[in-house]
């Protein structure tokens, strides 16, 4: 399991610093005519709302990459798989589908009440 698990979560790590290196580069504000131009106002608050835009979204992918990073080390260490509440066994599909997960299905609802 861990083997399959260290390929998924290198995948989704690549697959996540593609889409960042995408977005960064459809950034409006990396025109180095941008300061310089004369658009229009409607058009200066689009360039701004789509900065922001992207900023966020690059922002909530960093955070991303860093839970990936933290699963990584579980599975060198061997405790990949282990809820850190209760320290069961995480279910397999539960990994499947969220590779990064810190606890298992019970605890995380019980985390969120």
């Amino acid at each position: 399991m861990t083997h399959k698990a260290q390929a998924l979560l290198e995948s989704e790590l690549k697959d996540i610093e593609a889409r960042m290196v995408v977005l960064k580069q459809s950034d409006p504000f990396l025109d180095p005519d941008h300061v310089t131009d004369n658009a229009a106002v409607d058009t200066d608050v689009r360039e701004q709302e789509a900065h922001q835009r992207i900023e966020a979204e690059v922002e909530e992918l960093q955070e991303r990459v860093a839970t990936i990073h933290k699963a990584l080390e579980r599975v060198a260490t061997g405790t990949y798989g282990t809820c850190k509440r209760c320290n069961k066994t995480i279910p397999p599909k539960r990994l499947e589908l969220i590779p990064e997960s810190l606890y298992c299905v019970s605890c995380e609802e019980d985390l969120k009440r």
